[in-house]
């Protein structure tokens, strides 16, 4: 059924040109920052949830491992869905979940709860508010400047860690985890009528041409059919493409290296070298704040440079990076170096695997298939999470967990070589 409510959209908009594509994107910016804030929260929730219910460390990481594998397995259905029902309904629909499932946790009294409130609901809910709405905006607002608005956007993942981060553990010492929960869900809450009166459609549903334009666009019919068997379809196409299953395997090392390992333990890996977790959450942000820059920066070199010799740099140099640190003096200096730089390589990835997915798989059917690659990046995340708390559990420490992910970084720098220059590309299922 179309989406009729935004096509009687108010001419007062119009004065802003092609430029009104910017607003679209920076009420998008804020929806993926708090998204992002959402699925990093777990990370600073892991120590007072011990001292307030006596949870072992695995059990916390492992719902937060649920919420992540669904933060990436919702996207290619999220994307579906969007085809089907249109972007707006669909991110209001996930704002309004996460607003409740983690309001909701407030209640909590035992670990089946945290599994289904920061797991399984909000893992959902975020998912559809993610890299792969992001990937749509800018498809169907940009024709060209694409990969700089891509990693603007991407880089609100960073920045949702820069805001939210700090501030949380803050409040974790003020109040416990309770007012912690609270706040996410507020935000989130936030969002619903900034997404309701200012994301049209697409460009022509209020008169306008898409950034950088010299045609007029024309509003497309809706897909039709069921959006899971048309996203179930695209992934069964795309399998048979060697270009697919690359991206998915780096993708997959990214989220290992990324959200699973370093944002979900690294304030725990920190409080074992006796740093306090304000202390250890003000390194994630410095990181966000740096990601902010460096995958900003990294769209405007995929959109000068082959994508394929980025993802080499920038794999290559975080394997690196994490394997220097377990064996680092973990002083104030040596651990802001490592803030740093691997803030300037967070998610600088994203820019270059999403031009490859459009290249070899073309405009309208590479959101779909950019919504596997993803569930590939939050199972590799999700995969992280679980492991390095078992690993913790089990030896007694990160380090183990630390090296190995550094190796297969070093193993996704040279599959991202291995990505044919023009792939073909297939004729996949439409929605």
């Amino acid at each position: 059924m179309p989406d009729t409510s935004i096509q009687a959209a108010p001419t007062s908009r119009r004065p802003f040109g092609q430029n009104f594509a910017f607003v679209v994107v920076a009420v998008i910016f804020l929806a993926l920052l708090a998204s992002a804030g959402l699925r990093a929260t777990p990370g600073v929730l892991m120590l007072p949830l011990q001292k307030a219910f006596g949870w072992d460390v695995g059990v916390i990481s492992s719902s937060a491992a649920v919420g992540i594998f669904l933060y990436g397995l919702a996207g290619p259905f999220a994307a579906a869905v969007m085809q089907r029902f249109g972007i707006r309904r669909t991110v209001l629909g996930a704002l309004v979940l996460t607003s409740a499932s983690t309001g909701a946790s407030y209640f909590m009294t035992a670990p089946w709860q945290l599994f289904m409130s920061w797991g399984l609901l909000s893992g959902i809910g975020s998912g559809a508010v993610a890299n792969v709405l992001g990937a749509t905006i800018v498809n169907r607002w940009f024709t060209t400047n694409r990969g700089l608005v891509m990693g603007l956007l991407t880089a609100s993942t960073a920045t949702g860690t820069l805001i939210f981060m700090p501030g949380l553990a803050a409040l974790v010492e003020w109040g416990g985890w309770q007012p912690v929960v609270l706040t996410v869900a507020a935000c989130c809450a936030a969002l619903i009528p900034l997404v309701y009166f200012l994301v049209p459609e697409r460009p022509a549903s209020v008169g306008l041409r898409s950034f950088g334009s010299q045609h007029d666009d024309h509003a497309a019919p809706p897909a039709e059919g069921n959006p899971f068997i048309a996203a179930f379809l695209n992934l069964a196409r795309a399998a048979k493409t060697r270009a697919f299953w690359f991206l998915f395997a780096t993708f997959f090392i990214c989220g290992f290296t990324t959200n699973g390992l370093v944002g979900t333990h690294l304030i725990a890996f920190c409080g074992d070298h006796g740093i306090v977790e304000v202390q250890a959450a003000s390194l994630l942000a410095l990181m966000g704040f740096f990601d902010l820059f460096g995958t900003t920066f990294s769209g405007w070199l995929t959109d000068r440079f082959d994508p394929r010799k980025l993802l080499f740099l920038y794999y290559g140099l975080r394997g690196v990076s994490l394997i220097y640190l377990p064996y680092s003096d973990f002083s104030l200096v040596s651990l802001s170096v490592f803030a740093v730089f691997y803030g300037l390589d967070w998610i600088a990835t994203v820019p270059p695997t999403v031009r490859i997915a459009y290249e070899a798989f073309g405009d309208k059917n590479a959101p779909l298939v950019f919504g596997w690659v993803v569930a590939g990046h939050q199972l590799g995340a999700a995969c992280a999470a679980f492991f390095a708390g078992f690993m913790r559990s089990a030896q007694g420490d990160y380090l183990q967990a630390f090296m190995i992910a550094g190796l297969t970084g070093i193993v996704a720098a040279a599959l991202s070589l291995m990505i044919t220059k023009r792939p073909a590309q297939p004729v996949l299922a439409t929605a």
